[in-house]
């Protein structure tokens, strides 16, 4: 008897130390991460990887197009037209929109068309270290992911790696390789009108094209250009 609980005790803090040491190794090996972005261009994300990864068993493989640049050699008109199109309070908030979520959740309740209310903090912060199937679980480490990097990162620093790593078409990434490729043009030279065009495709490019805009990605497009910018 006192030798089972001794092998019980013996058990449960063997499972204590491991669950200890991973929880250690996830905090800061994604603060390490986390550092080490904050500084260097993106090289790949989970994203991309999945995307072309699934691409092998469909009829046509998909591959990773994509070009970092700076900040500021990306438009203004897109810098403008992405924070009018997905976050409007980007400057103004910590990493989470509260009253966008209510909202949201409000409209949820009502619609069948879900509505999100996710950041531009918190979609760098999904393509950057996670997957994009929706559960629980993501959205908690996405939270998590979130506060790390609005801690860690300016600003700047958040919205550049998201306009480099953003998807914009089939396996295409970032503002530079979609403007050089629908556009023929480098990204710091976009226009106003398609800065709207491609920010018109963000909730979903896998169905919406910016080479074939249909007329509800053209009416969106008239939206974000009507659409004050942000202060």
């Amino acid at each position: 008897m006192i030798r089972s609980v001794k092998s019980e005790l013996s058990l449960y803090l063997r499972i204590r130390k491991f669950i200890f040491r991973f929880f250690l190794l996830f905090f800061v090996g994604s603060f390490i991460l986390a550092f080490i972005f904050r500084f260097v261009p993106v090289p790949v994300t989970p994203l991309m990887l999945i995307r072309t990864t699934s691409s092998l068993f469909d009829q046509k493989f998909i591959g990773i197009e994509k070009s970092w640049v700076p900040l500021e050699q990306i438009s203004p008109h897109l810098q403008t037209a992405v924070l009018k199109a997905e976050d409007y309070q980007f400057f103004e908030h910590n990493g989470f929109d509260y009253n966008a979520i209510q909202k949201a959740y409000k409209h949820n309740q009502t619609h069948p068309r879900k509505k999100g209310a996710s950041t531009i903090s918190q979609q760098t912060a999904k393509n950057l270290f996670l997957w994009p199937h929706r559960s629980w679980l993501r959205k908690g480490l996405e939270a998590y992911f979130t506060v790390l990097i609005e801690a860690t990162w300016s600003k700047k620093r958040i919205l550049e790696v998201y306009l480099n790593v953003i998807e914009l078409g089939p396996g295409l990434y970032g503002a530079e390789a979609a403007s050089q490729k629908f556009f023929k043009r480098k990204a710091k030279y976009l226009n106003s009108s398609q800065s709207a065009l491609l920010a018109a495709v963000l909730p979903n490019p896998r169905r919406f094209r910016v080479d074939r805009p249909s007329n509800y990605v053209l009416a969106r497009q008239r939206r974000i250009s009507n659409r004050s910018a942000p202060k």
